[in-house]
């Protein structure tokens, strides 16, 4: 299939892209379970609950099995009684993880690439950096192609475009090796230099 390129002088050309990579139809149960589970493996076990062993209640029977007309009860650290112990806590170390095979990580990023481009929120420009670390740089070079929120995508970062970028809230920069599937659907437009587009081919094909 064809995608047009922006030129470094602003002029618009035709490339050919494989196929199979950038005109895959969208499938919505795979792209879910991408999200799900690269959203699962970045979770950290933070949370941290008391079993009825680690509540600071006394062990004591509260009062005699028979003849007070409530119910029995043994302490109370129970996990029906209010402070008591939760019967299954969080811990520290629980494990969030979800295994997702390569060749469904691949399908799922490929899918939502191809989607991107039919929704016309993927572009792709021959070279993007600037030569100087300025914000207001790079907002004007933005502007030149009429974008204000989007995720630029390279094959390396240079240092003048990553400080350029860090204190502008709706854009980013990623090299193609740290792409994910919430950033890409996350920003309106995505933009691609020619160099991210053929390592991209490499990672993916």
């Amino acid at each position: 299939m064809e995608l047009k390129l922006i030129s470094n002088n602003n002029q618009i050309e035709k490339i050919t892209v494989s196929d199979v990579l950038f005109n895959k139809e969208y499938n919505e149960a795979l792209v879910h379970q991408v999200i799900t589970s690269y959203l699962s493996n970045a979770r950290s076990g933070t949370r941290a609950q008391k079993g009825r062993s680690e509540v600071a209640k006394s062990t004591r029977k509260p009062w005699r099995q028979k003849g007070t007309g409530r119910a029995r009860a043994g302490m109370a650290s129970s996990p029906i009684w209010r402070g008591g112990g939760k019967i299954f806590p969080n811990t520290p170390d629980e494990n969030f993880r979800k295994k997702l095979n390569k060749k469904m990580y691949r399908g799922g990023i490929c899918s939502i690439l191809s989607q991107l481009i039919r929704d016309g929120r993927l572009l792709v420009i021959d070279t993007f950096d600037i030569d100087t670390p300025k914000t207001k740089v790079l907002v004007e070079k933005l502007k030149q192609i009429e974008l204000n929120e989007v995720l630029i995508i390279t094959n390396e970062i240079s240092s003048n475009l990553y400080l350029s970028a860090r204190n502008i809230p709706k854009v980013a920069v990623l090299e193609v090796k740290n792409i994910d599937p919430v950033s890409l659907l996350k920003f309106n437009k995505i933009l691609i230099t020619m160099g991210g587009l053929k390592k991209i081919e490499e990672l993916f094909a």
